[in-house]
């Protein structure tokens, strides 16, 4: 990866980093889990990043790339995952810190999607990012009626968590 490469990878990831957090939290349980998490998704999406040609948004290829990664960590979480050193460039992203009361808003809804399955909690994910159905079915490889109707089913489920 040449020097530009480099500059507009760590610019875009910087612009998105929220994404990663965002998945990291529905994913781990505690914030040392959260850093494991947020750092190899950077290593993926740092080792991908040569191939994305641009077919799709940086923001869809990142979500494929982080959520994949994430569902792969946990459903092997017995084997260690190989990570490689990469330059310090990738190190220099400034994190942005959290809000705790937001947090607290937040962790009812967090600890109801985390009862789902991964890829419910994917699209369930993608879905309170605002991306239509088009993009979310393409994101997680299945069809928009198969989102659609997963979406609907997921409602009815939270609900149902949510107001006992």
């Amino acid at each position: 990866m040449n020097k530009e490469q480099e500059h507009t990878f760590v610019t875009l990831l910087e612009e998105n980093q929220n994404i990663v957090h965002k998945i990291c939290r529905l994913y781990t349980s505690d914030a040392d889990a959260h850093n494991d998490l947020f750092q190899e998704i950077t290593i993926q999406l740092w080792k991908a990043y040569p191939k994305f040609r641009g077919d799709a948004k940086f923001t869809t290829w990142m979500y494929r790339v982080a959520l994949n990664t994430a569902i792969t960590l946990y459903r092997k979480s017995k084997k260690k995952i190989k990570t490689q050193e990469i330059e310090p460039i990738s190190f220099k992203i400034k994190a942005e810190e959290y809000d705790d009361q937001v947090e607290q808003q937040l962790r009812l809804m967090y600890d109801a999607i985390k009862e789902l399955n991964d890829i419910d909690k994917a699209l369930v994910f993608l879905y309170l990012e605002d991306r239509d159905y088009k993009d979310i079915s393409e994101t997680l490889g299945i069809s928009e009626v198969n989102a659609r109707v997963k979406m609907n089913r997921i409602k009815t489920k939270l609900r149902t968590v949510l107001n006992p």
